[in-house]
C-alpha cells in the first residue's frame, strides 16, 4: 500500500478541470508513466481512489508513484501530441509501448569482379554499396531471398572468383534457382548483370524490371540469340509467378495497414498478440507482430498500441483499418493526419472484403500468440473468435458445458465436459443424479445441476481446483428454455458467469447460440462453430454414456431383487462377488451361500430363481 495516497489524492483534487498531461514519478524521480486527460483533475484523482477499482497493472503503478507533474493544454489533441512526444523521449516504464528492437536493414552490395548481396543489420565504412535502410527486416530479406531465386544467383557461401568452376553444382542449379558459378557455367558479366537485374527488382518493382527483360528478350530474339532470349522469358515467367503469389493477399485500397488484437487469459500473466499486415501498391508487403500484456480495456489498448505503432515509424498510410472500437478515434485520426501530412482514417470494416482482411490478420495473430504460448492456433483462433462472437471482454480460458439425459423421465442424469484453452480437460469431467424430483423436466434438471455445481464452488473455492475454479463460460445443450432456467440459479449465488445455449438442428447438428431472448448465427464464424460443435458433441457422448451406464445397473439390480430375500445390500454383494448376473445365474447354490451375509434360504432362493423351469 502506497503511504502517499491520501497526499496525492489531494493533490489531484486540487487540479483544473482542464485537457492536459500528468507525469507519474517514483521515489527517484523517475518517469514511470504518462498519460493524457481531457480533465486533469477527473482523470488524475482516479487513481488515487480505491485500488478495487484497477487492473493489477494500474495497481501496481500506483504503489510506485511518490509524486507527479502535469502540464495544462489548450485543446485535447494538443495534450495527446505532447503525450506522445514525452512517451518516445522517455520510454516510461508503464506506458504500452510496443519495443521496435529489430532496428533497420539494409542491402550490402559487394564490389568486385563477382557482385553479390545479402542483409545486414549495420552500415560500415568498407567499401561496400548499402541501399536502405529498412524498416521491416522480415519484408527485405523475403524480398532478397525472391530476387536470388529468379535471377538464379549463388546462395551459398562460396568465393567468386576465387572457388569459380571448381566444383559440381549443387540442387539449386538442378531446379532453376541458381546458375552454378562454382561450376563455371556463368560468365562473371553474366552474373553481374543478374544482380544488377535483381537489385532493380528489389528497389524498383516487377513492372519495370518485366518490361526491360522482355525488351531485352524481342532483341536476344532479332540477334538470333535463342538460348539468352530463353532465359529472359524464363527469367519473366518467374516473376510472374511471384507477382501472381502476391496478388493472392490483395487489397482494393491502395495503401494502407490492418490492426487486429488477440488475447490469451493462460497463466499467471496472460497475454495478446498485435498483428499488422501492412498493404502498398493495393499488394501485402509486410507484416508484424508484437507480443504484450493482456489488456484490461481492449478499445484503449487499441488506441495506445497504433499510436505506439506509428511512434516509431515514420511511414503513415491513408487508411488504417481495425478489428474493434479505437477509444477517442477521432482523436486518434487527427493525430496520424498531422504526423502524415495527409488525412487518414481509421476504419472497422464489418463486412466484405476489408472485414475478411481483419478477420486474416486476427488470425496471424493467433497463430503468433499459440507459438509462443506453446498451444495450437486453431485452439486460440477459435477462442478468440467464439469470445467476440459472444460479447466477452477477452476469450474463454475455461469453458464449462452440461447435457441432461433420461429415459422418459427414468435414471435423469446430467453430464458436465470441461474445455481448457480449447481442448478436453477430462480431469475436470463430472456427473450428476438428478436428486430433486422424479420424471421428466429439463428445464429444473439443468437448474438442479447448475445449482449444486455452484454450491460446490461456495465449498471449495479457496482450493482453486476442481469445482473451486469457475468457469468462463458456461454452455447448455439446449435453446433459451434451458438459459433461462438457470439465470435465476446464478443470481442466487450473486454470480456473472456467461451463459448460453447450444442449439441444433433437425439433424441434431449444432446451429446456432441461444441467449435470453434470441439465438446467435454461428454460420460466419467457421472456428468457433467448429469448437462449439466439438463441446456439444463431447458433452452429449459423455451424459448418455452415464444414463446408459446407469440404465444397465438399474436393470441388473432390479433382476436380483426380484428374487425373495434378496434386496439391494444382498444384490449388490452378489455382485461385487461374481462380477455379473450370468456368473451368479451359473454358480452352484454352495458357491452362492459361501458369498458372506448370504442365509441358506436366501442362496437358495437365488438358485432356484435361476434354474426353476
Amino acid at each position: 500500500m502506497n503511504e502517499k495516497i491520501g497526499e496525492l489524492r489531494k493533490k489531484a483534487m486540487s487540479l483544473p478541470l482542464t485537457p492536459g498531461v500528468y507525469i507519474m514519478k517514483n521515489k527517484s524521480g523517475e518517469i514511470i508513466y504518462i498519460g493524457k486527460a481531457k480533465a486533469l483533475k477527473n482523470r488524475v484523482s482516479q487513481y488515487f481512489g480505491s485500488p478495487h477499482n484497477h487492473p493489477p497493472k494500474v495497481r501496481k503503478m500506483v504503489e510506485n508513484v511518490n509524486d507527479f507533474d502535469y502540464i495544462l493544454c489548450d485543446t485535447e489533441f494538443e495534450a495527446l501530441v505532447l503525450e506522445c512526444s514525452l512517451i518516445k523521449q522517455h520510454s516510461p516504464k508503464y506506458n504500452i509501448l510496443l519495443k521496435d528492437d529489430k532496428g533497420y536493414s539494409y542491402i550490402r552490395v559487394e564490389r568486385g569482379e563477382w557482385k553479390n548481396f545479402k542483409v545486414v543489420k549495420q552500415k560500415y565504412d568498407d567499401g561496400a554499396e548499402y541501399i536502405g535502410p529498412y524498416m521491416s527486416s522480415a519484408g527485405i530479406s523475403a524480398a532478397v531471398d525472391r530476387a536470388k531465386k529468379i535471377f538464379r544467383l549463388p546462395t551459398c557461401n562460396k568465393s567468386f572468383p576465387k572457388e569459380y568452376g571448381k566444383s559440381r553444382p549443387c540442387l539449386n542449379y538442378s531446379i532453376g534457382q541458381c546458375a552454378a558459378p562454382c561450376a563455371g557455367k556463368i560468365s562473371a558479366e553474366a552474373h553481374n548483370e543478374n544482380v544488377r537485374s535483381a537489385l532493380e527488382f528489389i528497389t524498383g518493382g516487377s513492372e519495370k524490371v518485366i518490361k526491360e527483360l522482355t525488351e531485352q528478350m524481342y532483341n536476344a530474339a532479332e540477334n538470333e540469340e535463342y538460348e539468352k532470349a530463353a532465359k529472359l522469358r524464363d527469367t519473366i515467367k518467374s516473376i510472374n509467378r511471384i507477382s501472381d503469389k502476391q496478388k493472392v493477399v490483395a487489397a482494393s485500397v491502395k495503401e494502407q495497414d490492418v490492426f487486429a488484437t488477440v488475447g490469451a487469459k493462460q497463466g499467471i500473466n496472460p497475454k495478446a498478440c498485435l498483428s499488422v499486415l501492412r498493404f502498398e501498391d493495393y499488394r501485402l508487403y509486410d507484416s508484424e507482430y508484437f507480443i504484450i500484456d493482456l489488456p484490461e480495456n481492449m478499445a484503449e489498448a487499441r488506441h495506445e498500441l497504433i499510436r505506439s505503432f506509428y511512434t516509431i515509424r515514420d511511414n503513415v498510410p491513408a487508411r488504417v483499418a481495425v478489428d474493434g472500437e479505437v477509444e477517442d478515434s477521432e482523436l486518434l485520426s487527427e493525430w496520424l493526419s498531422q504526423k502524415a501530412g495527409r488525412k487518414v482514417t481509421i476504419a472497422l470494416p464489418v463486412r466484405g472484403e476489408q472485414h475478411k482482411l481483419t478477420e486474416m490478420c486476427r488470425s496471424n495473430a493467433a497463430q503468433k500468440l499459440a507459438l509462443y504460448l506453446g498451444r495450437t492456433g486453431k485452439a486460440t483462433a477459435a477462442l478468440d473468435e467464439l469470445g467476440q462472437l459472444l460479447g466477452l471482454k477477452e476469450p474463454p480460458e475455461f469453458i464449462e458445458s452440461y447435457d441432461i439425459s433420461h429415459t422418459a423421465g427414468s435414471n435423469n442424469v446430467a453430464g458436465m465436459v470441461v474445455f481448457k484453452d480449447g481442448l478436453p480437460y477430462k480431469k475436470s469431467y463430472r456427473r450428476f443424479s438428478i436428486k430433486g424430483f422424479s420424471g421428466q423436466d429439463d428445464y429444473a434438471s439443468m437448474a438442479e445441476v447448475i445449482d449444486r455445481r455452484l454450491t460446490e464452488y461456495e465449498n471449495d473455492k479457496d482450493s482453486g481446483e476442481g469445482f473451486g475454479r469457475l468457469p468462463d463460460l458456461i454452455l447448455l445443450d439446449g435453446g433459451t428454455g434451458q438459459v433461462n432456467a438457470v439465470i435465476p440459479v446464478l443470481e442466487k449465488h450473486g454470480l456473472n458467469i456467461p451463459l448460453f445455449g447450444m442449439v441444433k438442428d433437425s439433424h441434431h447438428r449444432t446451429r446456432a447460440i441461444a441467449v435470453s431472448g434470441g439465438e446467435i448465427s454461428l454460420t460466419s464464424k467457421r472456428s468457433a462453430f467448429t469448437l462449439v460443435s466439438t463441446i456439444q458433441e463431447e458433452v452429449h457422448r459423455y451424459s448418455v454414456a452415464y444414463h446408459h451406464a446407469k440404465n444397465k445397473k438399474s436393470g441388473i439390480s432390479t433382476t436380483l431383487t426380484n428374487i425373495e430375500g434378496i434386496g439391494e445390500a444382498r444384490a449388490k454383494t452378489l455382485l461385487r462377488h461374481f462380477k455379473t448376473v450370468k456368473a451368479i445365474s451359473q454358480a452352484s447354490e454352495e458357491e452362492i451361500q459361501a458369498v458372506k451375509g448370504m442365509s441358506k434360504a436366501s442362496a437358495h432362493a437365488v438358485y432356484e430363481a435361476f434354474h426353476s423351469e
